[in-house]
């Protein structure tokens, strides 16, 4: 089968008389195909020249026409121009075309009022098809470079579903985010209709359908952990107002970064009550750091290392529970398919690392938020996005943080991470799962801690208490019989409250 490749100027009249020959011969002969490339008079010039340098052809007129090797692959073969294809059609076909000048210029001038019809068209469909509008607030964050490439290339919503994203930030940082939309343009994405900045308040979230809320970047020093927690307030409130006045009604709300997640997601559902139940909370990135070092530990790879569960405070008193955790394809005696799988415990013979080490190398990165850096929240972030629409890996454990509704014994009205699966475009919880019941003092510290975050923001507390048990209170009670008996020792005793506050990677300066 002959395939031609017919290109040229929408208003060149060679192009036409060549256009209207091939049309013959395609409509006479049944082995003889041809496809039309027509380009606007301006851009002609530089078309050809990249058709010719990705062929390496020579050619500098229009129309230029080459066949296509469709039994034997590879790049077209040139054949030339007008009079080249005149010259085959006559030696190969016995047909020649006798279409006077006036003619030629008549369909020529046609041709480029079709083509610019066509693209009108084209255009006007494009309208029609809405794109997805992802909002990004606190756009100048690390996190936010990291995230625009993953969601741009198409991984997390799929490369049928084109995305429009503004960032959304202070005016202070508008020059910042103009060199972001630029860098963004730049990567030429397939799925990106626009980018855009906003820094008008009364104009964020407009028509939002994803809006993604990370760590709000402050100057403002804090002293206590009250006054934090306080601090949180405001915004979310203001965040939540706009939200709901102008949001879309599918808009999905995910919080992620490393400072109070789970307060900034329960505050954000009380102030957009209407779209409470799509509001979610990232656990992934904690998820991620465990894995990683459970992975340096049996000298394996992270990936290979499923079913982690992150229960509690993602970003601060959380339990990191390993009974359902499997790994994959790990290199030991025992070996078999890729669907094969131990659990994790029954690798790790030092049961002393696991409660000793393990806990103290993630309380270390929880508390300094060292490794929590750019990449890792914008993977998490995209990662959960990604599963919210299409689904997590079936059979796979998720661990997400959503407002409990009395699920495990967990005190309703709470943001709490706990398993989940993804599917049809929303999350179940694995109430399910068997043997994965927490101890009664656990569960207690961990909703303890969150129940008094939701009361010292919302200013129903004074004093935010870190929980202790009976024994720690016992301990606590003998260490200030032995301070008071030593008057050197005065002043030095400790409620135990900034050892804890140290759990929530704050990036502020706590002062006594």
């Amino acid at each position: 089968m002959a395939k031609f490749v017919i290109a040229g100027r929408a208003d060149c009249p060679y192009y036409a008389k060549t256009e209207l020959l091939a049309d013959y011969l395609q409509k006479n002969l049944p082995d003889f195909r041809i496809h039309k490339i027509t380009q606007r008079p301006e851009v002609w010039e530089d078309w050809l020249k990249d058709v010719c340098e990705k062929n390496k052809w020579s050619h500098k007129n229009s129309p230029i026409i080459w066949r296509e090797l469709l039994d034997r692959g590879g790049k077209g073969l040139l054949l030339g121009g007008y009079n080249e294809f005149l010259e085959h059609a006559q030696l190969y076909y016995d047909v020649t075309s006798s279409m006077t000048t006036e003619l030629m210029q008549v369909i020529a001038q046609e041709n480029l009022r079709t083509h610019i019809e066509k693209e009108q068209e084209e255009e006007a469909l494009k309208t029609c098809v809405n794109p997805l509008q992802i909002w990004i607030t606190s756009a100048s964050a690390p996190a936010c470079y990291n995230l625009i490439p993953i969601l741009t290339s198409g991984e997390v919503f799929g490369m049928q579903t084109e995305i429009s994203i503004t960032l959304f930030d202070n005016k202070q940082a508008e020059e910042h985010l103009k060199s972001l939309v630029m860098e963004t343009q730049d990567l030429v994405s397939p799925v990106l209709r626009s980018v855009s900045i906003c820094t008008t308040v009364e104009e964020a979230f407009r028509q939002a359908q994803v809006i993604v809320v990370l760590d709000d970047t402050t100057d403002k020093e804090v002293f206590t952990l009250e006054d934090c927690l306080r601090s949180r307030v405001p915004l979310c409130r203001l965040y939540g107002d706009l939200i709901e006045k102008n949001a879309d009604e599918s808009v999905r709300v995910i919080v992620g970064g490393k400072t109070f997640v789970n307060l900034k997601t329960v505050l954000l559902m009380r102030y957009a009550p209407r779209i409470a139940h799509s509001i979610i909370a990232v656990a992934l990135g904690v998820e991620g750091e465990a894995k990683a070092v459970l992975a340096r530990k049996l000298k394996t790879t992270p990936s290979y290392i499923k079913d982690v569960i992150i229960w509690g405070n993602i970003s601060g008193n959380n339990y990191v529970d390993l009974r359902k955790t499997k790994v994959y394809r790990y290199e030991s005696a025992i070996w078999g398919p890729l669907h094969y799988s131990r659990p994790l415990l029954n690798l790790i013979f030092d049961s002393e690392w696991v409660k000793r080490e393990f806990v103290e190398t993630l309380k270390n990165l929880t508390a300094t938020g060292r490794q929590f850096g750019g990449i890792l929240a914008a993977h998490s972030i995209a990662t959960t996005l990604k599963y919210w629409y299409h689904g997590s890996p079936p059979g796979e454990i998720v661990s997400l943080g959503i407002l409990s509704e009395g699920q495990f014994g967990i005190p309703e009205g709470i943001v709490f991470s706990m398993p989940v699966k993804f599917e049809n475009g929303t999350w179940v919880v694995l109430t399910d799962l068997k043997d994965i019941e927490i101890s009664e003092q656990i569960m207690t510290r961990m909703t303890s801690d969150l129940i008094q975050e939701k009361l010292v923001a919302l200013g129903d507390k004074i004093h935010f208490q870190p929980y202790q048990s009976e024994t720690e209170l016992h301990k606590k009670d003998k260490r200030i019989s032995l301070l008071i008996t030593d008057d050197s020792q005065e002043g030095q005793i400790s409620d135990g409250r900034y050892t804890y506050t140290q759990c929530f990677q704050m990036p502020f300066l706590f002062k006594s």
